[in-house]
């Protein structure tokens, strides 16, 4: 499964990856990561359709993750679970604005973080009728 990731701060992105690592959960395939620093390349890429969870940095720069899932959800056909990396607990009630399928806290716990991804792709793979093989 193909996880994008989305932050302007490549630190971010890392510490997403390694969060998540290579298998998110036992019975889950490995994953591919697709690291996008720019809203213009999310966007080229959610269009492929070959994304299957999003993570986006809500504090990213000068775009920010919640309007961008806000924007995909609306504009992106069969749009693929999206999880929003907040940094204050009391921006909870934007992520839900966005319509986020997720939320993450920043500083990353790896431990949630991953819990969450691995939700994301058990979602989509039950949406898309695709069943979940372990390589």
């Amino acid at each position: 499964m193909k996880i994008l990731v989305y932050s302007h701060d490549a630190n971010t992105r890392a510490q997403v990856r390694l969060a998540i690592g290579r298998r998110p959960a036992p019975g889950l395939p490995q994953v591919e990561f697709v690291e996008i620093a720019t809203e213009p390349a999310v966007f080229a890429r959610l269009d492929e359709g070959d994304v299957d969870v999003a993570v986006l940095d809500g504090e990213a720069q000068p775009a920010g993750g919640m309007g961008i899932c806000r924007q995909a959800k609306d504009e992106i056909y069969h749009c693929p679970p999206i999880m929003v990396l907040i940094a204050r607990r009391d921006d909870g009630w934007l992520a839900t604005w966005s319509r986020a399928d997720a939320v993450a806290s920043q500083p990353i716990d790896a431990i949630a973080l991953a819990e969450g991804v691995a939700g994301l792709m058990r979602k989509r793979a039950a949406d898309t009728g695709t069943e979940l093989s372990v390589q």
